[in-house]
């Protein structure tokens, strides 16, 4: 049988969150395809700064990834 399971982990120091502390998914995916260049509006995150960090990582898994 078929199980879902992550091509690459990534290890950050936090997750973009609001401030009532929702994760948002949405920036979580659009960084996973690829598409980090219209994330949007993060200034309403909690810790705004989580962003880039995981763009960086996530960059730097997928392309250890595919080498």
């Amino acid at each position: 049988s078929a199980f879902a399971s992550p091509d690459v982990i990534v290890f950050v120091s936090g997750l973009p969150k609001t401030r009532s502390g929702k994760i948002m998914r949405r920036i979580l995916r659009k960084v996973a395809h690829g598409e980090s260049s219209s994330i949007g509006d993060v200034s309403t995150l909690a810790e705004p700064a989580v962003v880039p960090e995981i763009i960086e990582k996530t960059a730097k898994a997928l392309l250890g990834k595919a080498l």
